[in-house]
């Protein structure tokens, strides 16, 4: 409630307004109000980029969070404190890292840091302090001698070693006033224990008058009002110095902040909290050590007790690039952008044996090691027939929405430097589209990324709408083709051979088929069995170069550990998030492949708590998970901190195994035996993409005591031979068949004659049998399907595959039953259910943070249960399996 205002405030106020300057013409066009992102009074316009949009919506939600929190008395605005609610401010989680990049764009106006706790302790909640207030005498500052309970009470207070006080992280805005604050500085030797004369002295300011403690509403309003303007000039004024430097802005904010990322006291003033601390970095290093170091330096460690197997610790040597030359001429612009884009001034033999059959118009199929710059082979085409022809098509078809994101960047950012180019559509046609754009990118874009699912769902059916980009249509990529096996690649067989078929009628015959695998014993009759096609070859002899690799089997059953009685299955667990940290804390750049969904986040939990044992929490912002059921939004946040490199560890499921870069990676943890060894290399090949730097390489199998691993863990040798896996497409599977028959039949009739080089010789035999009397009903009579399947004279009971049009003998419909779309009536994954929307409540948030299959959610999400979502726990609340829905609650346990 506003102070009643005095005469003396009147008259004051009368003078001011009396006396006030009129403002000038210039000065009338500056805003009171905070200036819009974009543009500022007096600084020009400056286009913000995106990063200092959501900069600028964090420091609005600090800034209004802790003026009124800070106006509460006794209330210390710790990071903690005010964390929740700026998050339910902005719906959305929030990170230390992203305050940095706040307090870098006016590191002189804030206070973010650790300091220890006993500072931010109100005086009067002292209940020892309180009782020598009560005593003050009139000289201010100095007290009179306790009495006996109060000396009593400071003899029960324990008194805290050296390195044994609490530290928190601490938020404050730090306003210049006109005059002198009235401060009082707590002696931090003295609370701390400490006697280094380079400890921080924090202060305590004292909530004294003319401090949000004592302003009204109105006075806090102003105060957040001067805050936004300034900060807002302070980024017109950032982003202009760094254009002007040609400098990015973002790169030039993300740098910076690092600089502002609180941590914990060093070591010298905090006892470890581990016992292999003293072995780990201050900081993480810019410049890792060998491998061979670093695994001597983990086999010193107080912790190792010969996880590391026998015959455990192998190598695989470095091999030097082998280069080759392409048949036909580039233009200037390609060679310069992808040297710009991606550094390439020569071709790998295998990548200029692949062009080179392209361009003699051969389809391809590539199986070389993973990590071998297969994608340059898909891309260079498609951007040598767009310099030639604008209305080139291709769609790129990936398993994993993560891997099609990847490539999309990567594409975009070659095409970017490529003049009269650098406006082509590249664009992701998936699940996660929004249907308002999905117009748009049919009509605009050249290169379409997608997935086997909305080929069959989407594209074909509606061939209609799409008869341009299908006329046009030059290359079809199909990447990491060995994930495409058994039931999978059967459906994956058909949905090319309905492409196929679909481009030659609207006169489109030239598609030419890029494929890549890993390496697999059987790769050209694999292609010719998904596509159909038998001109295809075969690219094998990789030409990439190869870093030094080391190879450990870690056995968390080791005799050692045994002995050592850590036989709790939790001790695995711990044992990996250990291996994680050490690694990472040395400068490790780091990606681990759990099983589980489950797994993965029980680990990302026990390494945040492990880095926060080591007193290292800084670092956990370093690390994220990434696996399947996370929200759109949240996937494409993280893959973008990983494909920048701003995240230096990642925790994931198989959703990560295929194909992805992930930029500089050191180091893969396979915790548990895949389920191939081929699984087990495309894992491992994830690292040692710097090979042409020198950089080595490690990959660790974490062997769980599962009969499985164990036998790994003993028998190395087996880890090192040639992978001999045969793929293969059950096209036999009469289901699958008549399934996508239909699919066909509703896209275009099928024709016995024509469709022979789609569905195979046996068509003509398979639809014999189907009657040919009577209409064919599209509006699905009941009794007409019920006379076709009396009518029908196959040997066996399934009912015969299609519908013969009455009307044009030859043609061929879909049967009733799948009626009225048959691509939704045939699914092409194993299982397809509801899903479970998870919605946290903390703070009024009503935030999904996922979404759960309904089979998964009955047994994870019942009320009560803890869930673990990016490591953070969570407690279920309520869950409604017949709205679909689980709502949870933040849980803090640290």
């Amino acid at each position: 409630m506003d102070e009643p205002s005095t005469t003396c405030d009147k008259k004051r106020k009368s003078s001011d307004t009396k006396h006030r300057k009129r403002p000038t013409k210039k000065q009338a066009q500056c805003p009171k109000e905070p200036t819009t992102p974009g543009s500022s009074c007096g600084q020009g316009d400056v286009e913000w980029p995106e990063l200092f949009k959501e900069v600028e919506k964090l420091h609005r939600a600090l800034n209004t969070i802790f003026t009124f929190c800070s106006a509460r008395k006794h209330m210390p605005t710790t990071f903690d404190i005010i964390k929740s609610t700026v998050e339910a401010n902005l719906r959305r989680p929030i990170t230390i890292a992203e305050v940095a990049q706040v307090v870098a764009i006016q590191p002189e106006r804030f206070q973010f840091e650790y300091v220890n706790e006993t500072m931010l302790r109100p005086l009067d909640l002292d209940p020892f302090v309180a009782r020598l207030g009560a005593a003050e005498n009139a000289s201010r500052g100095r007290w009179i001698r306790a009495d006996g309970a109060d000396k009593d009470y400071l003899d029960r207070k324990p008194v805290l070693a050296p390195g044994e006080a609490t530290y928190v992280l601490y938020f404050e805005f730090v306003d210049t006033p006109a005059k002198e604050k009235s401060e009082m500085t707590i002696d931090h030797e003295a609370v701390s224990g400490s006697s280094s004369s380079s400890a921080a002295r924090p202060q305590r300011r004292l909530k004294d008058d003319g401090k949000p403690g004592t302003m009204n509403h109105k006075h806090l309003a102003k105060l957040i009002s001067r805050r936004n303007e300034l900060f807002t000039k302070a980024v017109n004024i950032f982003i202009d110095k760094q254009t002007r430097q040609g400098d990015d802005p973002v790169e030039a904010l993300q740098r910076e902040s690092r600089n502002y990322i609180p941590r914990p006291p060093e070591p010298a003033t905090l006892e470890p909290k581990s016992e292999y601390q003293d072995t780990i970095p201050a900081k993480i290093p810019t410049d890792r050590n060998s491998f061979a170091e670093i695994i001597r330096e983990l086999k010193a460690s107080s912790w190792y007790l010969d996880q590391i197997m026998p015959d455990g610790h192998f190598t695989t040597m470095p091999k030097e690039p082998e280069y080759g030359d392409l048949e036909f001429l580039l233009s200037q612009t390609l060679v310069d952008a992808i040297y710009n884009a991606r550094g390439i001034t020569q071709f790998y033999s295998h990548q200029a044996q692949a062009l080179n059959a392209l361009h003699s118009g051969h389809n391809v199929v590539v199986s070389t090691s993973t990590s071998s710059g297969k994608s340059l082979i898909y891309q260079l085409p498609v951007l040598y027939d767009l310099e030639k022809d604008l209305e080139t098509r291709a769609f790129y078809i990936f398993p994993t929405k993560a891997l099609a994101q990847d490539q999309r960047k990567s594409l975009a950012q070659t095409l970017s430097f490529m003049a009269g180019l650098e406006h082509t559509v590249v664009d992701t046609f998936d699940g996660d589209t929004a249907r308002h754009v999905r117009d748009d990118i049919r009509e605009n874009a050249n290169v379409i990324f997608t997935n086997p699912d909305m080929l069959h769902v989407s594209i074909l059916p509606q061939h209609q709408s799409w008869g341009h980009v299908l006329k046009h249509l030059r290359y079809v990529v199909v990447d990491e083709l060995h994930y495409y096996d058994g039931q999978m690649g059967a459906h994956m067989a058909f949905i090319m051979r309905r492409l196929r078929r679909i481009c030659a009628l609207h006169g489109n015959t030239s598609v030419k088929f890029i494929s890549c695998s890993a390496t697999v014993s059987n790769p050209v009759q694999h292609f010719q069995r998904i596509f159909g096609l038998c001109d295809v070859t075969l690219v094998s002899q990789d030409g990439s170069p190869e870093p030094l690799r080391h190879h450990l089997l870690w056995n968390t059953a080791s005799p050692a550990l045994a002995a050592a009685g850590a036989e709790d299955p939790s001790h695995v667990l711990g044992e990996v998030a250990r291996v994680f940290c050490a690694l990472l804390l040395r400068g490790v750049r780091l990606l681990v492949f759990c099983k589980m969904r489950s797994q993965c986040e029980q680990l990302l939990n026990a390494v945040q708590n492990e880095l926060m044992n080591l007193g290292r929490a800084e670092c956990m912002a370093l690390v994220m998970g990434y696996r399947g059921g996370y929200m759109v939004q949240d996937r494409r946040r993280i893959e973008a901190d990983m494909f920048s490199g701003r995240l230096r560890g990642i925790i994931a499921t198989s959703a990560l195994e295929l194909g992805v870069d992930m930029g500089s990676l050191d180091c893969v943890i396979s915790w548990g035996f895949p389920h191939s060894l081929a699984n087990l290399r495309q894992q491992f090949g994830r690292a040692g993409r710097r090979a042409h730097s020198g950089m080595d390489a490690l990959a660790i199998l974490v062997g769980d005591r599962t009969a499985e691993d164990q036998h790994y863990m003993e028998n190395a040798a087996e880890l090192q031979m040639p992978v001999t896996a045969e793929l293969w497409s059950d096209l036999g599977n009469r289901e699958i068949f008549e399934g996508h028959l239909n699919c066909a039949a509703f896209e275009e009739p099928v024709d016995i004659a024509g469709d022979i080089v789609y569905f195979g010789k046996d068509l003509p035999v398979v639809l014999a049998s189907s009657p040919v009397d009577g209409d064919w009903d599209r509006n699905g009579n009941k009794d007409r399907e019920d006379k076709e399947d009396k009518a029908c004279g196959c040997p066996c009971p399934r009912p015969c595959p299609l519908a013969e049009d009455g009307k044009v003998r030859g043609k061929f419909h879909p049967r009733q039953v799948f009626w009225p779309y048959p691509a939704k009536r045939v699914s092409i994954r194993a299982i397809e259910e509801d899903m479970v929307s998870v919605v946290d409540l903390t703070n009024g948030r009503f935030v999904v943070l996922e979404e759960m299959e309904l089979s998964r959610a009955t047994f994870a999400l019942f009320a009560g249960a803890v869930y673990l979502h990016q490591g953070q726990a969570y407690t279920v609340k309520e869950y409604n399996a017949k709205e679909r829905i689980a709502k949870v609650e933040y849980v803090k346990t640290r």
